[in-house]
């Protein structure tokens, strides 16, 4: 049985059980759907193409359904599958967003997995926004991603440093609140929060070069031990290889990458006005985050039978 035949909640279990790390590639610009698929395709790589709302509203990806049509013409479903990232109910500016519309939006679109991102809320409302999208997703045979903890960066304004906010785990996801979120939101992936930060979407920031961002190990096993789910890191850019590889033995299976990826296509095209040699770079981005990074070329094939 190839991949394409395989339900992607049952590829995710499979990933974290056998520490399979599956990177996610964000479209910040509708042209990187191109390449994110050419260079997984490739390197026999398993990975998710997703879109946020950020990516549209804030960058160049147009539209969920733009995504969408782009990824079914270019698709190789043995290789990859897409999904809506982070649909916040309350989101980076404190506005209220119509999220149960957007992910319905998606679900129509065909969308294989969808996140609800209810994590500026407080626990009891978090639970029920999420508990919300898995009933619409769950009927169709779409998992659902939904966040818990406070994964930084993507707020106005500028961060409080890096090690000072490592080192009193603010915003870190509280275990005993993920073993009451997962058993009553019915989630089927958990996003967490232990060190890991998004890279800013703000003018300001966009184009700052990342944090090299650690994880608190020690945390996410005890995230591991009371969640059983496969957990996923949002601000994958920047986190140091070795706690990547280290955090794939703790339950992560899905990693986002958005920054680094969406950098090497905005410089390049700004250096050339050249929208294939944009894509290239996005391409050559991928290849040393897939082969030296994340170590996960051939992982198709680990994940298959």
């Amino acid at each position: 049985m190839g991949l394409a035949d395989i339900p992607l909640a049952d590829l995710m279990c499979r990933a974290a059980e056998r520490h399979v790390l599956v990177p996610a590639f964000n479209v910040a610009h509708l042209p990187m759907v191109e390449p994110i698929i050419a260079a997984v395709a490739e390197l026999r790589t398993f990975a998710l193409v997703e879109v946020a709302r950020p990516d549209i509203e804030k960058f160049g990806a147009k539209s969920f359904a733009a995504v969408a049509e782009e990824y079914r013409r270019l698709a190789d479903r043995d290789v990859t599958r897409l999904h809506l990232d982070h649909v916040p109910v309350i989101d980076e500016d404190g506005q209220q967003v119509d999220w149960r519309r957007l992910i319905g939006e998606a679900l129509d679109l065909g969308y294989d997995s969808v996140m609800i991102d209810g994590s500026r809320l407080p626990l009891d409302e978090n639970i029920a926004a999420t508990k919300v999208v898995a009933e619409m997703a769950h009927p169709l045979g779409r998992p659902v991603e939904a966040e818990l903890g406070a994964v930084l960066g993507h707020e106005a304004g500028p961060l409080p440093p890096y090690e000072e906010l490592f080192a009193s785990g603010k915003g870190f996801t509280d275990p005993g609140e993920a073993k009451r979120f997962v058993e009553e939101s019915s989630c089927d992936w958990l996003s967490v929060a232990v060190g890991n930060i998004h890279g800013a979407i703000s003018e300001a920031g966009r184009d700052k070069a990342k944090v090299q961002a650690r994880l608190n190990l020690d945390h996410l096993r005890k995230l591991r031990e009371v969640t059983g789910v496969p957990m996923v890191l949002h601000g994958g850019s920047g986190i140091q290889a070795e706690y990547l590889r280290a955090a794939t033995q703790e339950g992560i299976a899905k990693i986002n990458v958005g920054t680094e990826i969406r950098q090497a296509y905005e410089r390049k095209l700004a250096e050339t006005d050249d929208v294939a040699q944009a894509q290239e770079a996005v391409a050559d981005s991928m290849r040393t985050l897939i082969v030296e990074t994340y170590r996960t070329e051939g992982s198709a094939d680990r994940l298959a039978d």
